[in-house]
Order: C-alpha cells, then sequence, then structure tokens
C-alpha cells in the first residue's frame, strides 16, 4: 500500500463532532463501523484495542486522552504506528475534581446531603425541622484545607495545575516526579517544595495526589513500602488509574488508620464492598475528564494531530515516537519510520540516490528504540524505489505523505 488509498479511517467511542470536523473538507472518510477494507487511522477513546491486529494500512492511533493503556503501544511500534495521545487536553477538568476531592475528604457533605434527603419534612413543621437539622449537623463537623499540605506524585500537565491551585488556596505543597523536565520545572510555581525521593514527598502530609502515567514501572508502586513512610491519618487521592496503587497494602492502611479516607476514579468491587460498610472510601465513576471542554479539547487535539501525521508526516505527543516536523518544500514527502539502530540512515540514503532521486530535505529523530525520517524531493518516487526502502531491514514503515 505504498501509493494513496482513500483517507479511511476507524472512530471508535463517541467522540466529540469539533474534533471529527477537522477532517472535514479534507478528504478523510469516518467510519464508525468496523472498516472491512484499509483504513489509515483509528480515534479513540476508552476502547479496547489491546488485541488489535494492525493491519498493513495502519499508520496511526490517535487516543482523544492521557492514558494509553488500551492499547498495544509496544506492538505498533514494531509495525511503525504512531500512537498519539492528548496531554494536558483534559488537565484542567481533572484539577478541578482533585480540587473538590480535597475538600470533600476532610468535610463529610456527601454524607451530610444524604442525611437531608432522608429526613421526613412532610409531616413536621419548619421548627421542627430546624431542629433535625442543626442535631443532624453534628455528625458531620470537618476540617479546612487552608493550612494543610500535600505532597503530588508526578508533576505534569495535571499534577503542576493542581500545585498551582492547592497554593492559591492556602496548601504546603511539595512534589515528586521521577521524569521530571527543564520545561516542566520553569512552569513550577517557585513556592513549590521539591524532593529527589518519592518518601520525603509523601511524609508529614495532610493530603497525597497522585498524577502518573500507568505503565510498568509504575504498575502497583505506590504499596506497603511507600505508605510505611506515609504520616498517620493522610488521605490518599488517585485520579491517574487504578493500577497506580496496591489495593490490598491500600485498605490495609485504611484498616489500620494509616490512612484516613482514600478518594478515587476507579471503582472495583472490593472498594465499592467497603463502600456500603464503611466511611473511608470515596469513589467516582471515572469522572475526571468527564466533561464538556474537556471532551472538545481532547477530541481536537488528537484529531489535528492525527491529520496532521497522515497529510505531512508530522508528529506531536506521540508515546512511542519522537516529535518531528518539517515545512514541505518540495512536491513529494516520504515518511519512513525505523529502529533506531547505526546504518539504516545511510542505507536509506543510499537506496533513493541509486533511484536517481535528489533530496531536498532530510530530518531524522530517535526516541530510545525507534527512530523516524521526513524526506522532501521533486522527484518522482516509484513503487520500486518504496518496495526496496521497506525491504532494508530495521524499516519499519515507508509511505508517501498525502
Amino acid at each position: 500500500m505504498y501509493y494513496q488509498i482513500p483517507m479511511k479511517l476507524q472512530i471508535l467511542n463517541n467522540i466529540a463532532k469539533e474534533g471529527l470536523e477537522t477532517f472535514e473538507n479534507d478528504g478523510f472518510h469516518l467510519h464508525t463501523t468496523d472498516v472491512e477494507d484499509d483504513y489509515l487511522g483509528i480515534v479513540l477513546r476508552s476502547f479496547n484495542l489491546r488485541d488489535l491486529q494492525l493491519r498493513k494500512s495502519l499508520l496511526g492511533i490517535a487516543r482523544a486522552g492521557a492514558g494509553t493503556n488500551n492499547i498495544n503501544v509496544e506492538e505498533c511500534s514494531k509495525h511503525g504506528v504512531v500512537v498519539f495521545n492528548t496531554p494536558g487536553a483534559n488537565a484542567n477538568a481533572v484539577k478541578e475534581l482533585v480540587i473538590c476531592s480535597l475538600i470533600l475528604s476532610k468535610r463529610d457533605i456527601l454524607n451530610g446531603n444524604t442525611s437531608v434527603n432522608a429526613m421526613q419534612a412532610e409531616d413536621i413543621s419548619e421548627e421542627e425541622l430546624n431542629i433535625k437539622v442543626e442535631t443532624a449537623k453534628k455528625q458531620f463537623v470537618g476540617n479546612e484545607i487552608k493550612g494543610k499540605s500535600i505532597g503530588i506524585i508526578g508533576l505534569g500537565a495535571i499534577g503542576s495545575l493542581v500545585a498551582e491551585q492547592a497554593l492559591a488556596l492556602g496548601l504546603k505543597v511539595k512534589g515528586f516526579d521521577p521524569g521530571l523536565t527543564v520545561e516542566t520545572a520553569i512552569r513550577l510555581p517557585g513556592s513549590i517544595t521539591h524532593n529527589s525521593k518519592i518518601e520525603d514527598t509523601v511524609k508529614d502530609v495532610d493530603y497525597v495526589s497522585l498524577h502518573l502515567p500507568l505503565n510498568e514501572s509504575t504498575s502497583g508502586f505506590f504499596n506497603e513500602k511507600i505508605l510505611a513512610t506515609v504520616s498517620q491519618g493522610t488521605t490518599l487521592i488517585n485520579f491517574s488509574r487504578g493500577g497506580i496503587i496496591n489495593e490490598e497494602d491500600v485498605l490495609s492502611a485504611l484498616d489500620s488508620g494509616k490512612l484516613e479516607k482514600y478518594v478515587t476514579d476507579f471503582p472495583t468491587k472490593k472498594l465499592i464492598s467497603r463502600l456500603r460498610n464503611q466511611n473511608d472510601v470515596l469513589i467516582f465513576p471515572h469522572l475526571g475528564a468527564s466533561t464538556k471542554e474537556s471532551e472538545v479539547n481532547c477530541a481536537v487535539m488528537a484529531c489535528n494531530q492525527l491529520k496532521n501525521f497522515i497529510k505531512e508526516g508530522q508528529i506531536e505527543n506521540s508515546v512511542n515516537f519522537p516529535n518531528i516536523s518539517s515545512l514541505k518544500i518540495c512536491k513529494h514527502r516520504l515518511f519512513i519510520a525505523n529502529v533506531n539502530e547505526p546504518g539504516i540512515i545511510s542505507l536509506i540514503t543510499e537506496t533513493i540516490a541509486k533511484e536517481k532521486i535528489n533530496i531536498s530535505e532530510f530530518v531524522n529523530k530517535s526516541r530510545q528504540d525507534v527512530a523516524c525520517n521526513i524526506i522532501d524531493t521533486d522527484d518522482e518516487i516509484s513503487v520500486e524505489c518504496l518496495t526496496k526502502l521497506q525491504d532494508i531491514k530495521g524499516v519499519t514503515k515507508v509511505r508517501i505523505c498525502y
């Protein structure tokens, strides 16, 4: 499939129309049911693609959200399929719910509301109702969050916003991020205490908030060992992924009082069962990014990224490939993906040269085990040339951009 096939896209889940409109007037054909023949890209939210058989025509997958654990990213990398996500597009929505959770976990507002809903007000006077309300409120005395402290694990798009808002609300903020970049560090408020060890971040704080992606290194990482360094009576907030924590260890910490409360966006059978009998868990049905604004932001960002990649070979916000971009200066553009090994670039250029094709622009970027190339030329590129490029050992994808 070297020359342009129709630009068909598979749309899974409900993607905001503002995002899908990105493809309008650009020759894309959108399909919400299974496409029998070849398609170039997939746009999705939570649809499970772990077991997807990758078609040769597939160029990219755009996830309208931050997490990509529903996609087999490793397999995509092997076949030169670029996986995009939308970091920061839903950050404000998640931040607002985290801040809401800080308050809800210290002020028993939800149970207070439940108690009022249960009052039989029809058969009593206003005076009697006022007496019942005043008596009931004594059960729900809480604490203010001003003057408290929070340890934030992960200072990316969401964690940094939580830190900024927490400071504005009068909390003391400590932060830890194992992958902190210079760009991230620059945008963080100067009054954050940044620690080099997670244990120092979770010690002597009233709240711990988790904001890390779920991957092999973070799966179950918040466990008994880290909980041992947490101060007695801490509230743990998890709006990252359920798999970030070791659930058994967290439940044990709740039993012992080490954790006063666990607030999470990821229900499990054990947590729901505990909720029926105890008041130390607060669970939402994965509402962190469930706002109209967030869904639109994620959809527009994901669709733009996939469109720009298919048409121009440009990559931004990929979880498995490096960012790459170049202003198109010639009639034809090649995009080549390959494993990041010495000698492959020279084999690519030699193959092109033997076909009497003059390279006007060559951009190469690499990221760990993968690399990609944008090549511009005014010369026609034959199917034979593309076949020879694809046959180079280590090359995973060759195509002419649209």
